[in-house]
């Protein structure tokens, strides 16, 4: 029950602080920095567009994927996306060895990044950023209404905060790698800031909190529990990948080979056709 206080407190301070954050700090966007198979957005509208690679999604958006669809999307400022540039900036070989043929960029600072799998459908509720000149604070909001996502969260300032809402409940997160469910399911991989605390309503209509820590998997209905090897190696193969963009170079090679069209017979300049 003290968490649980704790987690509501949290958030309604965190409300107040976004009023302030409003008239001060800016509004941040997602970035989405890899998109493949399905994949859409909406700004509210029920309208639904495709989504790739490059495009900036404000507050409000809804990213939706399909039975093939993943979405990597870095939520703070906005980030320069190196296929903008006429050409390449860095090519080089990616650090997992299966990776080939693919430009690798990988952002200089830590990012707050999540990666939304197939079937689900994730929105951006608020997304706030302001430089206080000796650190950044910023207050992040996600709905995940079904689905999965990964969540690679940096350490927080004292002031950050960042929050994940579920159909039937809410996670607070301070620096942590894990991914979450739209039922409570939680694979707490590495923290930087002490876990996932979750706050789940039940049936009952009662409130029952959790704390995840790294290692630990959570599941409604089970205690928290040590992840199998197997699961864990899995879990750092993604936020690998996670945590590093790969962008195609194209190669463009031109035919030089000239053609003449004669209206009664073929040409190529040597004899008749």
């Amino acid at each position: 029950m003290n968490k649980l206080k704790f987690l509501l407190g949290v958030a309604v301070c965190g409300a107040i602080f976004s009023a302030a954050v409003a008239q001060a700090g800016i509004q941040g966007y997602g970035t989405v920095i890899r998109s493949v198979g399905l994949a859409s957005y909406s700004l509210g509208d029920n309208q639904w567009h495709p989504l790739q690679a490059g495009k900036y999604l404000p507050v409000g958006a809804t990213i939706r994927t399909g039975h093939d669809g993943i979405v990597d999307i870095v939520l703070g400022k906005e980030v320069s996306m190196p296929q903008a540039a006429w050409q390449p900036q860095r090519i080089s070989f990616a650090p997992d060895a299966p990776v080939r043929g693919l430009i690798n960029y990988k952002p200089a600072v830590e990012q707050n990044i999540i990666r939304v799998t197939p079937d689900s459908v994730v929105a951006i509720d608020k997304l706030t950023i302001i430089d206080t000149g000796a650190d950044t604070v910023s207050d992040t909001e996600l709905n995940l209404k079904q689905g999965k996502i990964y969540a690679s969260v940096k350490k927080l300032t004292g002031a950050s905060q960042y929050f994940i809402k579920l159909p039937n409940g809410i996670a607070g997160v301070r620096g942590t790698l894990f991914s979450i469910s739209a039922d409570g399911t939680i694979n707490c991989y590495e923290s930087k800031g002490g876990g996932v605390l979750l706050s789940l309503v039940g049936a009952d209509g009662n409130a029952t909190t959790y704390t995840v820590l790294p290692g630990q998997g959570f599941s409604p209905g089970d205690p928290a529990a040590a992840l199998p090897a197997n699961v864990m190696s899995d879990l750092g193969s993604i936020f690998t990948s996670l945590c590093t963009s790969y962008f195609q170079a194209v190669d463009f090679s031109f035919d030089h080979t000239r053609t003449y069209v004669s209206p009664t017979q073929g040409w190529n300049g040597r004899r008749p056709l």
